[in-house]
């Protein structure tokens, strides 16, 4: 490989940010592209009345609501290194969106709302970095409002996430006492609300602010500096190989919404994010985005409509290994088939630009004509292989949908067809009568899915929930028989033409089982 080509590759850090709706995530994202100059004014997801939306919420429905629902991705330039930012849906509804996107970054950020410290999302998305073992840097927000106390929050990600933490700042006050951070890695005092130069003010070797300041003689300067005595007597000792594993978490205090301590923890993660990693292939075999020469990636999303004015689908793309050149011969594991890729793109939220080159670590966009499943491997190379399978999560609730315009029955089903591509809501039809049944996790990828079928296929949908069900596959197809089905436990295939019982209950399943020893039921995670 040359010399610049791993040059190139090892510049990249790619990464996820993840949090509870509500903690600020979009609003950090936007401040961390407004210092990579990829945009010259953030928009925050409260700017509804403004017009103003986020740069990462391109969806309709994102900027009626003020949540992403989508995971975004995002790249820019920034000291030396090109970062890829995916932005992950916040709402618990999209968790499985989240999850595969999470299979396509080498590390996390995790986001943490100063005032409501550790909330079921953030610990659930939280479990699957930890599962994956990816490094994760957390950035506890809205030190401008009154929030928690700093030791309080630390102990709380400690004894909820059980990792270790590392406060690499710490804040001096809280709220409208927010005076600014004491920066233990860089060694000096960030003043909130300052100008530019009496930004940064030093600290001498006994830890102490080095020069006669106001703040000073502030209780909030002395208790944060008690605090800081306390971390550096008692506290956890700062690894950077803890880090890399997921063993420790670097904890960053600041305030995305005023742009306060963002940059201090942008020039940090960049020195200690991890590079490109190699991922597993099905048959256990690691690949090496330096050593591994040739060209291979997985994808692990699909949106359909990212241009309604074209109706199109993107792939999504995260390189593994090599270097992708537009015009390249490529082939889908899956299937075997080559292809010149002759379109392809990479992203600001909405605004698009040909890629013509791209290398291990970067999320390119391909253009799809239905070609590509989530999951897909494709290489370059002559030799084939398939990365490990990304997971699919078993839908909990289902609904019956048909057309109110009987005569749009075509749109209606090319919108289905193309929107359960992308994987967040799964489609099952009945044996005889074909009707159409849609599973999903949460009840707002129903919504979505309504009102994406009005604004980008002109369909009105109607929607009949048949309440929630415990969807099973049956690894041995052969023995099952369409007599089976029964009220309590409804047959019907799914879009690959699968078996799968949907259980009215735990006791429906129990009792199906217990008669039908002979079928080997399996669900999804």
């Amino acid at each position: 490989m040359s010399s610049n080509l791993e040059k190139d590759i090892l510049s990249r850090r790619t990464f996820a940010i993840i949090s509870h709706p509500d903690a600020g995530k979009t609003t950090i994202t936007e401040k961390l592209l407004l210092f990579g100059g990829a945009i010259r004014d953030a928009g925050t997801v409260k700017g509804k009345k403004t017009g103003k939306f986020a740069t990462s919420d391109w969806m309709e429905i994102e900027k009626q609501r003020g949540i992403s629902v989508t995971s975004s991705v995002m790249q820019f330039d920034y000291n030396g290194s090109r970062v890829n930012i995916l932005d992950t849906p916040g709402h618990q509804d999209f968790s499985e969106d989240t999850y595969r996107t999470l299979m396509a970054v080498d590390s996390a950020v995790m986001v943490v709302d100063a005032a409501k410290g550790i909330e079921a999302q953030t610990l659930k998305l939280f479990k699957v970095c930890k599962m994956r073992g990816i490094p994760i840097f957390t950035f506890i927000n809205k030190l401008d409002r009154q929030g928690k106390e700093p030791l309080e929050l630390i102990e709380e990600l400690e004894e909820v996430l059980g990792i270790n933490a590392y406060p690499m700042n710490w804040p001096i006050g809280m709220g409208k006492e927010f005076l600014g951070i004491y920066d233990r890695y860089n060694k000096r005092i960030e003043q909130f609300r300052s100008d530019e130069k009496e930004r940064f003010l030093p600290i001498d070797d006994n830890g102490e602010l080095a020069i006669e300041h106001p703040m000073k003689v502030t209780s909030y300067y002395s208790q944060a500096m008690d605090d800081i005595m306390l971390l550096n007597e008692a506290g956890n000792e700062y690894s950077e190989e803890k880090i890399r594993r997921g063993a420790l978490t670097p904890v960053f205090f600041g305030s995305a919404l005023t742009n306060f301590g963002v940059q201090t923890f942008l020039e940090t993660y960049l020195q200690f994010a991890p590079t490109p990693q190699p991922r597993i292939t099905e048959d256990e075999q690691f690949i090496d985005p330096v050593e591994h020469e040739a060209f291979s990636g997985f994808i692990f999303k699909i949106q359909a409509n990212m241009n309604p004015a074209h109706r199109d689908r993107i792939a999504f793309v995260r390189i593994v290994s090599g270097k992708f050149e537009r015009g390249m011969n490529m082939t889908l594991s899956r299937t075997g088939k080559s292809f010149k890729v002759t379109q392809s793109t990479q992203f600001l939220a909405d605004d698009r630009e040909t890629v013509d080159e791209a290398v291990a670590g970067d999320i390119i966009g391909l253009y799809d004509t239905g070609t590509y499943q989530i999951g897909d491997t494709v290489v370059g190379g002559k030799k084939t292989f398939q990365f490990e399978k990304l997971p699919q999560f078993t839908p909990e609730l289902f609904v019956r949908v048909t057309a109110k315009n009987v005569m749009k029955s075509k749109q209606f089903h090319k919108g289905i067809l193309q929107l359960v591509q992308e994987g967040a809501i799964q489609y099952y039809k009945t044996l005889h009568t074909e009707e159409v049944i849609l599973g999903a996790v949460g009840q707002l990828q129903f919504e979505v899915f309504e009102h994406r079928m009005k604004n980008e296929y002109n369909v009105e949908v109607k929607m009949e929930p048949i309440g929630s069900k415990i969807a099973r596959w049956i690894e041995n197809e052969e023995e099952v028989k369409e007599s089976m089905s029964s009220g309590r436990s409804m047959l019907v295939k799914d879009r690959f033409d699968n078996f799968v019982f949907l259980f009215e209950n735990e006791f429906a399943m129990r009792w199906f089982a217990d008669k039908k020893k002979n079928i080997e039921l399996y669900s999804l995670l």
